[in-house]
């Protein structure tokens, strides 16, 4: 066991990279309503910003498993991180041509890079401390997702969407190449932001590479599990990779469209992309409870299985409900959802002994689920209206 001081500080630097997690990945709410706008796309084509985004977790995940081992955590880190900023750059020259498939390869690379973080430090909160609390820790971590979304939501959709509701008036009159001129003047709106991300991406790189974090193994990894030798023998580990997929898609969709769905609902362009923050708000509730009760009162199985009953209630009332009442319904989905990801993954990467690596890995594919799941849903929207 670490000692105390540099527990404390390898945790803390572990939630600073959970920070960057959230801030990159919330803004994806942002992008779809303003890429939609931006790239005259209908629903089915802007979802494609979270296929992009989430695929590239189901694509680089065993070959981020294999970098790791050549690299070590904090190197891979690193690297994740310069990866992550180079997607963020190429959001400059998709913004200047006002390509939504350069946006998309942005997305992808950040994805990339963002898949071998995950990696990396998922195991590295799970196996810093005893696996009973591992779930208290990943809602500790999650705190910091969160925040950072709640932030980059706040900050970058003022810069996306100030005026946006008199700018959509104004585009509905135009056509042509005074329609285009406008548009990328709107799509000129995104580039300081990225630009911004770039630099810290590239500062938090280096500050990882500086800060020596050690490498901490998991001490079941010399032998192996005590059921069986082969991976596809452990049925736990197996469940907890489709639970992840299903949960990622379900989370993604109940705030990713949001914005989009909220303008359907009545509420004005300029605020319906912030109804995100109340979602990363509800989520942060669901974690601090989290902390408080698992696992001093009740187990991590018993916490996933209330958020699982609680997720299908909310769901539900948001399909009989109209206007404010159904948004509200979908943002009490996002508190359902809080202790899913901390309760998911330590129970389905337990006693894995030498196929910890391989496990974590599958879970991380598992986040594909955040690509497949609402492209169907965006093709639902246009399907159905």
């Amino acid at each position: 066991m670490l000692k105390k001081n540099n527990y404390i500080f390898n945790l803390s630097i572990i939630g600073l990279l959970y920070f960057v997690f959230g801030f990159v990945t919330w803004l994806n709410s942002l992008l779809i309503p303003f890429l939609k706008t931006a790239c005259q796309l209908p629903d089915s084509q802007a979802y494609w910003v979270t296929f992009a985004f989430y695929i590239s977790y189901f694509v680089m995940s065993i070959p981020s498993s294999a970098i790791l081992k050549r690299t070590g955590f904090a190197r891979g880190m690193s690297f994740g991180l310069l990866v992550m900023a180079v997607g963020s750059i190429l959001f400059l020259p998709a913004a200047a041509n006002r390509s939504y498939m350069l946006f998309l390869v942005g997305l992808f690379i950040q994805g990339t890079g963002l898949a071998l973080l995950q990696t990396a430090v998922n195991p590295y909160v799970t196996i810093l401390g005893p696996i009973e609390s591992a779930a208290k820790r990943m809602s500790i971590m999650g705190l910091f997702n969160k925040c950072a979304g709640m932030i980059g939501i706040l900050l970058i959709s003022s810069v996306l969407f100030s005026g946006m509701d008199e700018l959509s008036a104004k585009i509905a009159t135009l056509s042509g190449a005074a329609l285009d001129a406008e548009l990328s003047i709107l799509a000129d709106r995104i580039r300081m932001p990225y630009i911004v991300i770039t630099v810290l991406l590239c500062l938090l790189a280096l500050m990882i590479s500086l800060a020596h974090l050690p490498e901490v193994k998991n001490e079941d990894e010399q032998s192996e599990n005590k059921e069986t030798k082969s991976i596809f023998g452990i049925p736990y580990l197996w469940l907890g990779v489709l639970t992840l997929f299903l949960y990622v898609g379900v989370e993604v969709i109940a705030i990713d469209t949001l914005g989009l769905y909220a303008e359907t609902q009545g509420i004005s362009k300029d605020l319906a992309p912030m109804l995100g923050t109340f979602s990363l708000i509800a989520l942060t509730i669901g974690y601090v409870l989290g902390i408080f009760f698992v696992p001093k009162y009740i187990s991590q199985s018993k916490a996933l299985a209330i958020s699982a009953v609680l997720g299908f209630v909310f769901a539900v009332g948001a399909l009989l409900t109209e206007g404010i009442t159904s948004i509200v319904f979908i943002v009490l989905l996002s508190f359902a959802h809080a202790m899913m990801w901390p309760s998911i993954w330590p129970l389905a990467i337990e006693k894995l002994g030498s196929h910890t690596a391989l496990g974590s890995a599958l879970l991380i594919m598992a986040i594909s689920g955040g690509a497949v799941l609402p492209l169907v849903y965006g093709w639902l929207v246009d399907v159905l209206g």
